[in-house]
């Protein structure tokens, strides 16, 4: 395995994610705190606990989670979108590197960013609620793999757009509606018994569950099956990706 060139890789996206750190992070860690605002203090104070933990408290994992999907996916399909735009992925698929280390150091960056946006809002909450984390190993694992698993999931969208605006449409049209409506704010038991059975085919679910789990140990679906989907969903992503490499789509064309 090609090491340097992954490195290079990694550090050369996280130079970029350091050059605009006030983009990258002041301004989700502001819309977060927002968001405790409006909903912690403003209408929490308002609401009854939710399964035994207060409404402020209930909302941090979804908070975070709702950061580290956009983010993810974000950071990754704009960085691989970027080389293929200004002709410089053509330097790096003739270079001695593999796709698999190319995946890596793209994916790797993405999603190192990710993590460090969700532990700084998991830090962030600290000022505006009160929670304890019942099982912090789970939490990281859960944190990391969400983190890699959507950093694939927009390395994959990188590869396919052929344009600025297709970058968005996803994130914006898909993702964001998905995880508004998989519980970030509530938990879906509110929801009359149709509407429950249709929120478990919103994949989104199964990840905000699962997360809050290991803060709670409440939720919506079992850890086990919160684990499989995300487990399943990565799969699915690696074998997209390695798909594109083998025949070359939107990259060697």
């Amino acid at each position: 395995m090609n090491i340097y060139a992954i490195r290079a890789i990694y550090w050369h996206e996280l130079a970029r994610f350091f050059r605009t750190l006030f983009q990258s992070i002041a301004s989700p860690v502001l819309s977060t705190s927002l968001y405790f605002i409006v909903f912690g203090a403003a209408i929490g104070s308002r609401m009854d606990d939710m399964n035994g933990v207060s409404y402020g408290a209930f909302i941090v994992p979804g908070l975070i989670m709702l950061s580290i999907l956009t983010e993810s996916i974000s950071n990754a399909s704009f960085g691989i979108y970027l080389p293929r735009y200004t002709g410089t992925i053509y330097e790096v698929l003739s270079a001695p590197i593999s796709a698999f280390e190319i995946v890596i150091g793209y994916v790797g960056a993405a999603a190192t960013k990710s993590i460090i946006l969700g532990t700084i809002i998991l830090i962030t909450s600290r000022i505006f609620v009160d929670y304890t984390i019942a099982h912090p190993l789970v939490m990281i694992a859960f944190l990391i793999l969400t983190s890699v698993t959507f950093s694939l999931f927009g390395f994959i969208i990188g590869l396919w757009a052929d344009g600025f605006e297709k970058l968005q449409v996803i994130p914006l049209m898909i993702i964001t509606p998905l995880t508004f409506l998989g519980g970030s704010f509530y938990s879906i038991d509110m929801l009359p018994e149709f509407w429950q059975k249709v929120s478990l085919f919103n994949p989104v679910v199964y990840l905000i569950s699962g997360f809050r789990w290991s803060f709670f140990e409440k939720a919506d679906v079992s850890i086990g099956a919160s684990l499989g989907l995300t487990f399943l969903f990565f799969a699915i992503c690696m074998t997209i990706v390695w798909w594109i490499f083998r025949t070359g789509y939107k990259i060697k064309a």
